[in-house]
């Protein structure tokens, strides 16, 4: 072994973290108890394994005996990147192998999952997961004693019973510093029973550290149906389908927004494309549409704020920040995922209700503005017409003024009485007209007055928003501090 190990000093170890961000499904070769030896590792790689486990090693053993380290570990140039599998339950133990292995392997794994009755009767392997404190403080004692950032400590574990006592234990684990953990998907008591795949994808979906699945996986094609029914890590998560759905939606609705803000179109053009037939049977389902929009943004945004305050604890932040630079940037990527989705729910419900207040006022106004003009060409045309009535009425007078003919007189008098009963009809025809144009004034009022409230709801709305922008302004300040 040492003649192995001086030559693996001159190779450059690698960091696994890199395997995970990939873009491609992670092959592992599990550890395997008297199979994965020097030999059987360098037979997978030729296959394409990506990463290879050495078999479980007792790490009180590795640490204490120099013959115990000569039979249990060997390794070459080619064997990388390398995890060694040590059975612990001593943090400083655990702490003693990682020194001693560090040199010449990529990282080690805490094995938490062994169900053999030897290990558990020993305290090693399966039972440690009843016991996360201990776990978490072997991981912490770890990362506080290894210098090198690219080496990895992570542990495999199996699940209880009790689902919410593993993702206990996986976050308790993802707080102390672990790089990844191993999930084989069947409790102590459970050897070829089906596998727990549904469990593994709770886990996944519960932490923000890569996440492995392990259990009867026999083939290339089963890791794949794995990787689907599990969302185990091995591909870089791309905006989800809902998000793209929700960030096109909100560029649609800027779209139409800056549509219906152009100048020169008038409100009673716009009236006129609201009156086509086609927005015409969709203004029968239009209410249903807004109030389903409505609630599904609540619920995306929501579920935002909720991701954005899981991922800005400011303790889990620190903790990921002093122990391994990897997850602190995995939870980084992950709030600023939230904040973006935060943010495309937020502005898609706001440019929402400002686009049903907008096309609203549009058709009111375009009513009021149809309503004036006819009005005002009422108005003209009764002024007009009186105007001609008492320019005539005029001209009789003058007419009449020259006669004393008492017949001629009698008639005149007659027709002057005629006139200013026509006259009289004009004017109340004229007062009525007046009437109507001083209500529809009264109704233009009303609608500015009703703009301005909406004015002053979207200033409120505005500075709601500023205040809730600041807040997490100043949450993400208090963060990088």
């Amino acid at each position: 072994m040492i003649d192995e190990i001086r030559e693996t000093k001159e190779c450059q170890l690698k960091d696994p973290m890199d395997l995970f961000h990939s873009g491609q499904v992670v092959k592992i070769c599990a550890p395997m108890v008297r199979y994965s030896k020097l030999a059987f590792r360098t037979l997978v790689r030729k296959y394409s394994c990506d990463l290879c486990y050495t078999p479980m090693i007792v790490a009180a053993d590795f640490v204490r005996s120099a013959k115990a380290r000569d039979s249990e570990f060997t390794t070459n140039k080619g064997d990388h990147p390398l995890i060694v599998q040590f059975a612990a339950k001593e943090a400083q133990v655990l702490c003693d192998a990682a020194r001693i292995i560090c040199p010449f392997a990529d990282g080690i794994d805490l094995n938490c999952g062994c169900p053999q009755r030897w290990a558990i009767s020993e305290g090693y392997g399966a039972c440690l997961i009843n016991k996360p404190e201990l776990v978490k403080d072997m991981v912490r004692h770890v990362w506080s004693q290894i210098d090198n950032p690219k080496f990895s400590v992570s542990i495999k574990i199996r699940i209880h019973e009790d689902l919410k006592r593993t993702v206990d234990l996986c976050q308790k684990a993802e707080a102390a510093g672990v790089s990844w953990i191993t999930v084989h998907g069947r409790s102590i008591e459970e050897r070829h029973q089906p596998v727990h795949y549904d469990a593994i994808k709770i886990i996944k979906q519960s932490l923000s550290i890569p996440v492995v699945a392990n259990g009867d996986i026999k083939s290339l094609k089963d890791a794949e149906n794995v990787h689907h029914l599990t969302e185990a890590d091995g591909k870089i998560k791309q905006m989800t389908f809902q998000w793209t759905a929700v960030a096109a939606f909100l560029y649609g609705e800027i779209g139409v927004i800056l549509v219906l803000c152009l100048p020169f179109i008038s409100p009673l053009r716009w009236q006129k494309i609201f009156m086509f037939p086609l927005w015409s049977k969709m203004a029968v389902f239009w209410n249903k549409m807004f109030l389903t929009i409505i609630v599904l943004l609540i619920v995306l945004f929501l579920d935002a704020v909720r991701e954005v305050r899981k991922y800005s604890s400011v303790h889990v932040n620190e903790k990921a920040a002093n122990v391994n630079s990897s997850a602190f940037d995995h939870i980084q990527m992950k709030l600023f995922r939230s904040q973006r989705n935060l943010y495309l729910s937020g502005f898609s419900l706001f440019l929402w209700l400002v686009l049903r207040r907008t096309v609203t006022l549009l058709t009111q106004l375009a009513k009021e503005m149809a309503s004036h003009a006819a009005l005002e060409t009422q108005v003209n045309d009764a002024t007009e017409a009186a105007k001609k009535y008492m320019a005539e009425n005029e001209r009789l007078q003058e007419a009449l003024s020259g006669k004393g003919d008492g017949k001629k007189k009698e008639s005149t008098d007659a027709t002057e009485e005629k006139l200013k009963e026509e006259v009289e009809h004009l004017k109340a025809e004229l007062q009525k007209t007046s009437n109507a144009f001083h209500k529809a004034k009264t109704e233009v009022a009303a609608v500015k007055k009703q703009s301005e409230g909406l004015r002053r709801e979207y200033e409120h709305l505005m500075k709601e928003f500023e205040q809730l922008q600041q807040s997490y302004n100043k949450a993400e300040d208090k963060k990088e501090l």
